[in-house]
């Protein structure tokens, strides 16, 4: 029996990436590609990239898209590489270091999504670099990147929403919500 064709629409399952349990789950790449939109020949960056999940998907997602992604950490830089190979082979570089050290050497990104790593310095390069209409989405967990959020939010517009995902488990003989880490989204397309 062949293996069923994932198709390019972001949101291949979690199993689909070798990955150390940090990694944007599959319900919160789909949505985060919502805003993110790619396109043929864009390139995003993506910071905080784990296990390239995000970098992934956006090169599967369009034609010649192709995606930067930065991880300070070398054993989750080497993860991501090679699922990249694996998955989106050519089209998706990953950049070991200090995002704010490697931003000024990169080529400017058509969208931009941080998924670790979100400081004022980290996003104010982020969003000077994105040109006009250029997308930009922020994920966070923490209350630091929240805050972040919603200055941004309030500074620049665009949307802000708290998502939370429950699944459907086992609770004895029954099913019961289990739900994730609520999750702040805040995205934003740059105007003129």
């Amino acid at each position: 029996m062949q293996p069923e064709d994932p198709g390019t629409t972001p949101g291949l399952p979690d199993e689909a990436f070798d990955h150390d349990g940090l990694i944007t789950k599959r319900h919160l790449r789909a949505g985060a590609f919502a805003y993110l939109r790619p396109r043929p020949g864009e390139l995003l960056w993506d910071i905080g990239t784990g296990s390239g999940a995000m970098a992934i998907e956006w090169a599967r997602a369009a034609t010649d898209a192709r995606a930067v992604g930065l991880e300070r950490r070398p054993e989750r830089a080497a993860r991501a590489r090679a699922n990249a190979e694996r998955l989106a082979p050519g089209r998706v570089s990953v950049l070991e270091g200090d995002a704010l050290a490697l931003l000024p050497g990169l080529p400017a990104p058509d969208a931009v999504f941080v998924g670790g790593g979100a400081s004022d310095a980290v996003l104010d390069a982020c969003w000077d670099a994105l040109g006009s209409g250029g997308r930009m989405v922020v994920h966070g967990v923490t209350l630091e990147t929240e805050a972040l959020c919603v200055e941004r939010y309030r500074a620049h517009g665009g949307a802000l929403a708290r998502l939370l995902v429950e699944h459907a488990e086992p609770l004895g003989r029954y099913l019961g919500w289990t739900p994730q880490r609520p999750v702040i989204q805040w995205s934003c397309t740059k105007r003129p």
